[in-house]
C-alpha cells in the first residue's frame, strides 16, 4: 500500500514540474529564436518530447515510490529536489532566457544526477532500477541536442 501511495505522490510532483517547466519556457519551442536555431540533425519532431516526458515522468515516479519505500531518508529526498529544480530550470533558462550555455551546465548537471541515482542505488533497487533507464537514457539524447546547439549557433 505505501508503494501505491508513494507512486501517487510522486506522479503529482513529477507532473507538476512538467507543468510548470512548460509554463515557465512560455513559447519556447514555437519562437523564431528556437526555431531558426541550427538544430542536429536527429532533432525529433516536437511530438516525440512530450510522449518520452510523460513516459519519463510515469517511470521515474514509480523508481522514485521504490527508491524513497526502501530508503526514506533526507539524502533521498534532497537528490530528488535537486533534480526537480535541475529538470525545471532548464526550460526556462533555454527557451526563456535564450542561454544555451548556462542551459547546457544545467542539462549536464541533470544528467549526472540521474546517473548517480541509477548507478547508486542499482544494488538495493535491483531490476526496479531499470524504470530510470528512460530518462537517462533521454537526458543523454537531450544534452547532445542542447550540445549540438551551443557548438553550432
Amino acid at each position: 500500500m505505501k508503494l501505491i501511495k508513494y507512486s501517487f505522490v510522486f506522479l503529482i510532483i513529477n507532473f507538476g514540474a512538467l507543468a510548470l517547466g512548460n509554463w515557465l519556457m512560455t513559447n519556447g519551442p514555437k519562437e523564431s529564436w528556437y526555431l531558426n536555431l541550427n538544430k542536429a540533425p536527429w532533432t525529433p519532431p516536437g511530438w516525440v518530447f512530450g510522449v518520452a516526458w510523460f513516459t519519463i515522468m510515469v517511470c521515474y515516479s514509480i523508481y522514485m515510490a521504490y527508491l524513497y519505500k526502501l530508503l526514506p531518508d533526507a539524502k533521498t529526498i534532497f537528490l530528488f529536489i535537486i533534480q526537480f529544480i535541475l529538470n525545471v530550470s532548464w526550460n526556462y533558462v533555454f527557451f526563456n532566457k535564450h542561454l544555451v550555455g548556462m542551459g547546457f551546465i544545467i542539462i549536464l548537471l541533470l544528467t549526472f544526477l540521474i546517473g548517480l541515482f541509477l548507478f547508486t542505488y542499482i544494488k538495493p533497487l535491483k531490476n526496479s532500477s531499470l524504470l530510470i533507464l528512460p530518462y537517462f537514457i533521454w537526458l543523454l539524447i537531450a544534452s547532445s541536442l542542447n550540445g549540438y546547439i551551443l557548438y553550432n549557433n
